[in-house]
């Protein structure tokens, strides 16, 4: 039986793939990696990059041996094996992105940044806040401010452009909803046409929140890619 390897997002939970794992384990052996400053695992001192995550999951795949491995990540999960891909393609067998965002700019990301604020957070959105502590302690708070930094040295050197993403040589599908506010249609198309061996899938009714996806319409799309019956 293949390997699957799950990734969650930034300041997502593995947790989130929970609603997949029971179908999925009938064609996979299931995987999921927590990033560091996610749910139990401790924030790093020297804080938290797209590099180190990249590294995270390639430790991921040879600690536990993993040859051939399929990867479905979300949002910043699929970037992290994407660039695993680039670096490391030797255990990767194909991947599948859903709402990983690729048009990074220092000033976009600035933006967005400014938008991790534990405080205002607390005040505008408190079911958010609720959501975040419930998913990874009292230290919500910390990881808000390292992610932001992570967006910000994303939107000054992002390793994934045009002239990065045609070393992709391994099956891929980029996939985003119609209506995902943080990734554009048109920045995954251009992904797409990046990669090689590429296809693209945009997902009705859909937006970005792993939570807000439908995991039959998902499914159908794993199915299809994988050769899955």
């Amino acid at each position: 039986m293949k390997n699957l390897l799950l990734l969650h997002g930034a300041l997502g939970h593995s947790s989130i793939f929970k609603p997949y794992e029971k179908e999925l384990s009938k064609y996979f052996n299931i995987h999921t990696l927590l990033f560091s400053g996610h749910g139990e695992t401790d924030l790093p001192e020297q804080g938290i990059s797209i590099e180190k995550y990249t590294e995270e999951v390639k430790a991921y795949l040879e600690k536990e041996n993993l040859e051939e491995v399929c990867i479905f990540g979300h949002s910043m999960g699929g970037y992290a094996a994407l660039c695993c891909a680039l670096r490391y393609p030797e255990r990767i067998h194909s991947i599948m992105t859903l709402g990983t965002k690729f048009d990074w700019t220092e000033e976009q990301a600035l933006k967005e940044s400014k938008m991790l604020d534990p405080e205002s957070i607390l005040l505008k959105v408190p079911k958010y806040a609720e959501q975040l502590e419930n998913q990874h302690g009292t230290k919500w708070k910390q990881l808000l401010p390292a992610i932001a930094k992570m967006m910000v040295s994303l939107g000054r050197n992002p390793p994934l452009n045009e002239n990065s993403l045609w070393g992709i040589t391994i099956p891929v599908q980029i996939m985003t909803g119609d209506k995902d506010h943080m990734v554009s249609i048109e920045e995954s198309i251009g992904a797409y046409h990046s990669i090689p061996n590429a296809k693209l899938a945009i997902l009705p009714d859909t937006k970005h929140p792993m939570e807000k996806v439908r995991p039959n319409l998902l499914f159908d799309l794993m199915k299809d890619f994988w050769g899955l019956s």
